[in-house]
């Protein structure tokens, strides 16, 4: 593949992913006109947790406790080797795994086309349920820091052993 090929992909990508987060945006503003703010992301929340459950089936294999596994797994699932989210592991030992996204394409997409702060944490609370259904559908517990107003940085994931299974 050559380079200039290689470049217009990425491109590619990175549009398709603003365009996920334009549509959530607009999704969020038009459920919240009919039924209000709190329902509108409640709903949401539930369509993306489960599309999470989807996605989170092909990492059950390293539940309830391969946090190596489940590590390198979900690092190398990332699109672009990565580079859309730019992920610091803070952390892999026996009793979880950190990681730190420093970038993420749902959040630039929301600051380019000028949303409030405020606005964006709401969204990025909606769009995080996606790696709670992930990781909780794999079988691992899991909590997530999303973005706030003032911090640097994206989602802050934290995966841990899950029950037994």
């Amino acid at each position: 593949m050559s380079e200039n090929h290689e470049n217009q992909l990425r491109k590619e990508l990175v549009a398709s992913f603003k365009n996920r987060a334009m549509l959530y945006h607009h999704f969020y503003r038009e459920l919240s006109a009919e039924v209000g703010k709190a329902k509108a992301a409640e709903i949401m929340q539930r369509a993306i947790y489960a599309r999470g459950v989807e996605v989170g089936r092909q990492f059950s294999a390293h539940a309830p406790s391969d946090m190596e596994g489940i590590k390198e797994a979900f690092l190398g699932f990332l699109p672009d080797q990565g580079a859309l989210f730019a992920p610091e592991l803070e952390r892999c030992d026996a009793q979880g795994v950190d990681i730190q996204f420093h970038r993420c394409p749902l959040k630039e997409a929301w600051q380019e086309a000028g949303l409030t702060d405020t606005e964006i944490k709401e969204l990025c609370n909606i769009a995080g349920k996606v790696d709670n259904g992930t990781f909780e559908s794999a079988g691992f517990a899991f909590h997530a820091e999303t973005w706030e107003p003032g911090r640097e940085g994206c989602c802050h994931l934290h995966i841990r052993p899950g029950g037994k299974s």
